[in-house]
């Protein structure tokens, strides 16, 4: 069981386990402009104290195992980080689209697709931007689902979730 502090009992904060809570902390205070700043000072202190060491091998060798050490533990607090949000943006994706009238609701679990399946459904949206595009910049074209100019069904859909009937789209200028 994931360890919590006594804040986060307290204060209804969702359980978090050490390891989750200290990423956290750590990417929130790495990404700060003050943190940016104290590791250039350091690399400033460093560069300066070259000439009065010789520019030896240990003066080059504290600067490389150092730097070398932070990026190899940043690199899963960054990992993780991302991961996180990531899931949480898929949930709420997934939770937006099962909310809809008309999505796809195959594509809720798109992440857990191969490669070849990805691209086909990708380039599958891409044709149907590109056929939008077209409609749009000759106007011949009737409005598509991504256009402002939404067509009947789903101004339909909406009045029906909402209760109220929307405006009819405006008019395109000759």
């Amino acid at each position: 069981m994931p360890a919590t502090s006594p804040a986060d009992r307290r204060s209804g904060a969702p359980k978090r386990s050490a390891f989750t809570r200290f990423t956290q902390t750590v990417a929130h205070w790495t990404g700060h402009p003050a943190t940016f700043i104290g590791a250039v000072g350091i690399i400033m202190i460093w560069a300066v104290t070259g000439p009065f060491v010789g520019f030896n091998d240990t003066w080059q060798l504290i600067i490389n195992t150092s730097t070398t050490i932070i990026t190899f533990l940043m690199v899963f607090v960054i990992q993780n980080s991302q991961n996180r949000d990531t899931a949480a943006v898929h949930i709420k994706l997934d939770e937006l689209i099962s909310r809809l009238d008309g999505p796809r609701e195959k594509l809720m679990d798109l992440e857990e697709l191969d490669e070849d399946e990805l691209e086909r459904i990708r380039a599958e949206f891409e044709e149907r931007a590109c056929r939008s595009r077209a409609a749009n910049e000759d106007g011949s074209a009737a409005a598509g689902k991504d256009s402002p100019q939404a067509p009947p069904v789903q101004r339909k859909a909406t009045a029906k979730r909402t209760g109220t009937e929307p405006a009819p789209p405006p008019r395109r200028k000759a």
